[in-house]
């Protein structure tokens, strides 16, 4: 099910970003083989599988690839793909013998995407680092935060998922996409920082032009602007507002019952106005507020712990989280009108029973079964 049904990728087990990237394909009908070492990761994050959600739609091989057979063996999956997807650091998979230049010889139309932090080239390339570290070279982490205060740190949505997982797969379908002309297969080299950089070309033009400036904090988007901020209600909890079109404006001074005097977009006003919404807010409970605001076009949303976003009645109605195997999470995205993605399957790590069953359209039973027998799966 999916619009990608039919497509066949063999995914070399990383941490973050990659795996993240191989749910979004198998979300939306790829048909993916997880490699995975026999060795843990050493991160010291592990948790159970069943918690693992990034896992899911797809089935593990754990495949000893410290030996020949174990690299004969994934070569032999490359071979039957339309993609690779790796997440180490580079010129590992060219030690173990999977590089690009093996695997393009041996597949032509193979499309090798691989993500990193740094990226493949440049002389940070070989070096460690995660997240935080990658949106701190780009200028991101140092735009994000309030006045007087340290950057603020995004999780690690900004750089592992927003600017990574997702300019990994839109690489890959692009590649995918003109294999299909060319007959010709290539890397796709996916780094962190570049996919930050992108998502910040905005930003950039912004400072360019004058309409915001790097003093964290006191910007319209940044917290600076009392119209564009997070409030704390009577009961401790928060409401965001973002009325930034001055209609709305307008509809929000009415509809919570204050009235500013200054211009809007008169900076100096600008945190006098924020000491009286804050006042007003502090009134009634965020329960209150919801009822009289949400739903209007002061651009209003209550703020949300990650359990009571599973319980919203428009997260509802739109079947945003779904229930796989007893573990409520968020459903594939985005949504299509014919080519349905159905409900994930949990990812599961394939025993000598169902190996055979998951490489049926790869590789001959006999194969499978004596890698199995001999100890390389």
């Amino acid at each position: 099910m999916g619009p990608l049904a039919g497509l066949k990728i063999v995914e070399f087990a990383g941490i973050g970003p990659g795996p993240f990237a191989a749910m979004l394909l198998a979300d939306l009908g790829a048909e993916i083989i997880r490699i995975e070492r026999k060795e843990p990761s050493g991160l010291g994050l592990e948790r159970p599988r069943k918690y693992d959600y990034a896992m899911r739609n797809r089935t593990t091989i754990q495949l000893d690839l410290k030996s020949p057979q174990g690299i004969d063996f994934a070569l032999r999956l490359v071979d039957q793909a339309d993609a690779l997807m790796e997440g180490f650091r580079p010129q590992v998979m060219e030690r173990l013998g999977i590089g690009p230049n093996v695997c393009l010889k041996r597949n032509p139309k193979l499309v090798f995407g691989r993500i990193t932090g740094w990226g493949q080239s440049g002389p940070l390339a070989l070096a460690a680092g995660h997240d935080l570290n990658y949106i701190a070279l780009t200028g991101a982490l140092h735009a994000m935060g309030r006045q007087g205060q340290a950057p603020a740190i995004p999780l690690n949505l900004l750089g592992d998922y927003a600017g990574g997982s997702l300019y990994l797969v839109i690489g890959m379908l692009s590649a995918m996409h003109e294999a299909k002309y060319s007959g010709r297969g290539q890397v796709v080299d996916a780094a962190i920082v570049d996919g930050v950089a992108s998502l910040s070309t905005q930003l950039y033009g912004m400072i360019k032009s004058g309409l915001l400036n790097h003093k964290r904090g006191t910007n319209f988007i940044d917290s600076g602007a009392h119209f564009y901020d997070v409030y704390e209600c009577s009961d401790g909890k928060w409401i965001s507002i973002a009325p930034i079109e001055s209609k709305f404006y307008s509809l929000m001074q009415k509809l919570i019952g204050i009235d500013i005097e200054t211009p809007q977009l008169q900076r100096a006003g600008w945190p006098a106005a924020k000491v009286k919404i804050a006042q007003r807010i502090r009134t009634k409970t965020r329960k209150e507020w919801t009822q009289l605001l949400e739903g209007t076009d002061m651009c209003f949303a209550p703020v949300l712990d990650l359990d009571e976003a599973t319980d919203h009645p428009h997260m509802k109605a739109r079947g945003i989280f779904v229930d796989i195997a007893g573990e409520v999470q968020p459903g594939p995205a985005p949504r299509f009108s014919r080519s349905e993605t159905g409900t994930p399957k949990p990812g599961v790590v394939a025993t000598h029973e169902t190996v055979c069953d998951l490489l049926r359209g790869w590789l001959d039973e006999k194969e499978v079964n004596a890698a199995y027998e001999a100890g390389t799966i």
